[in-house]
């Protein structure tokens, strides 16, 4: 179960009203996440055209970008909700069917992200480190297979909540995907740090283990043959994870840390009223921050899809023409006027 899916306030904490440092995010977070729709439909859209559109077979890399790409699209999805509630001051206008969908595709979004990064890492590895054996784990076959079991684990874990309310009650709001008014079990903390450790302190340290091996590999062949060492597409790959690992560390480290520190507190003491208000706010800052990784994913693709990269620089291109071709007329006309 997702982290942040129960609530773990103690009941004689429900008079504290956690909502009274939202002043700021009902300015700042309309802005926010319109700024991630727009980056987000604009790079994932265009890099499933362009993989989809590609003459070359699909190899092993390309299926795990457009299964990314399409969690980030899903994720899209949800967003026009979630900034119409904040504009809305925490009230949700859309029953709680859509509510529970919003929710779903948030978390959904965060650990098929957390998965497919960690599987292109590790694909990574395998062509650089290894690349006369273990190839067919790199197969298009296997690869749709552990494409198929990321989503269908990814679902397994958010699954719960489809079978919890996500729409509460507070100060005549009907407040989506806020939790002070759950409490959960004495086992919640440990079962909440069980969660953060399977589903992010694993998939970081695969990360970093496979960076690490390659930037070894690259130096040991930059030793024996410097031909060899300065391959642009072992650099690439090199670059490539190095993406990855600096994305996960932004976007998915500050949630999962805090949420970890609060509940290895929480084991120890209750919570007082300032310390759930603190939590509330941090935990709205980190899940934006986990959320901003959709804008992020697209500079990846840029790097690891040679197709993709000729198409933006194209679109760029001919948008410094097209305005430097309207200047020029502008400046034209008004010389022709004087």
């Amino acid at each position: 179960m997702p982290p942040q899916t129960v609530q773990t306030f103690p009941s004689n904490q429900s008079s504290c009203d956690v909502f009274v440092y939202q002043r700021a995010a009902v300015v700042l977070f309309p802005i926010f996440y319109s700024v991630v729709f727009i980056i987000s439909t604009c790079g994932n859209s265009l890099v499933l055209r362009v993989i989809c559109q590609r003459k070359q077979k699909f190899n092993s890399t390309s299926i795990y970008l457009v299964n990314l790409a399409l969690s980030d699209a899903l994720f899209t999805l949800a967003l026009p909700g979630r900034i119409t509630y904040y504009i809305r001051h925490f009230d949700w206008p859309f029953g709680d069917l859509l509510c529970k969908v919003t929710t779903l595709l948030f978390f959904t979004n965060t650990y098929a992200g957390i998965g497919f990064m960690t599987c292109i890492s590790l694909d990574r590895y395998l062509a650089m480190v290894h690349p006369h054996r273990l190839q067919c784990l790199r197969s298009v076959k296997v690869v749709r297979r552990v494409c198929c079991l990321v989503w269908a684990l990814v679902f397994l874990e958010v699954a719960p909540l489809l079978f919890r309310s996500m729409l509460h009650e507070h100060q005549g709001r009907r407040t989506c995907m806020e939790y002070f008014n759950f409490e959960g079990s004495r086992f919640t903390p440990y079962l909440l740090i069980l969660a953060c450790v399977v589903s992010f302190c694993c998939p970081l340290t695969i990360i970093m283990c496979c960076y690490a091996k390659i930037n070894i590999k690259l130096r040991d062949a930059a030793k024996k043959n410097s031909v060899t060492g300065r391959s642009r597409r072992n650099h690439r790959a090199n670059t490539i994870i190095l993406l990855i690992l600096l994305t996960f560390i932004v976007c998915f480290s500050p949630y999962h840390v805090n949420v970890i520190q609060f509940m290895a507190r929480k084991i120890h003491h209750q919570p007082t009223c300032e310390e759930l208000r603190a939590f509330k706010v941090s935990l709205q800052i980190t899940v934006s921050l986990m959320n901003f990784n959709c804008c992020l994913d697209p500079v990846i693709y840029f790097f690891a899809i040679k197709t993709y990269k000729k198409r933006v620089m194209s679109l760029f291109k001919d948008y410094l023409y097209t305005s430097g071709a309207s200047s020029k007329m502008t400046a034209e006309n008004s010389s022709s006027n004087t």
